[in-house]
């Protein structure tokens, strides 16, 4: 029996992956309740193994950090992913030089919020596409504030949660031999 959580991503009209051993499906969800600097959204992993179906989840952030909203990188405004399925955009690689996560490899789309203010509010008329730096990594330790580990990528609160993040997309690389990762990012 399919995840729930698949499913949901069949009705938005996105491709699930059910085909064959660790072929990953990556979903973000992001809360329409958020709370800023929070890591109040989720990630989730749902996969089949040898014994069925898995799904793991972890707490992570969707959105940018205080940070990054009151001083964009950018002066068209802070990055925020635009909600949609991005095929085959992410590689294993290494974030800023430090470590290896998740980097964004191919374009996606993603808002602006321009007004400096801590709170998520982009302009959600306008979509830019491109490659951004949009990556999925790890926040310091156990983070309980987004602040400065976010200016719009996907970002685990937990370091050992994303290790064991990793580890899954490793074994993909390593049973399958696809070197890309694809992520849904959809609200609830």
């Amino acid at each position: 029996m399919t995840p729930l959580i698949l499913e949901r991503v069949k009705e938005l009209g996105y491709a699930v992956f059910e085909d064959g051993l660790h072929n990953l499906n990556i979903i973000g969800i992001r809360s329409k309740d958020s709370v800023p600097n929070t890591f109040d959204d989720r990630l989730c992993v749902v996969y089949k193994d040898a014994g069925g179906w898995l799904t793991r989840t972890w707490a992570c952030t969707t959105d940018p950090g205080r940070y990054y909203l009151e001083h964009p990188m950018n002066v068209a405004g802070t990055a925020v992913l635009k909600p949609g399925q991005y095929r085959g955009a992410f590689k294993i690689g290494m974030h800023r030089g430090q470590y290896e996560a998740l980097v964004q490899c191919k374009n996606v789309d993603v808002y602006r919020d321009i007004n400096r203010n801590a709170v998520v509010d982009p302009d959600t008329t306008v979509t830019y596409s491109g490659t951004y730096g949009i990556n999925i990594h790890k926040a310091g330790g156990h983070s309980t504030s987004v602040d400065k580990w976010s200016a719009g990528c996907q970002v685990f609160a937990n370091s050992s949660d994303f290790k064991g993040f990793m580890d899954i997309c490793r074994k993909q690389v390593s049973e399958r031999g696809w070197h890309r990762f694809t992520y849904t990012l959809i609200e609830v």
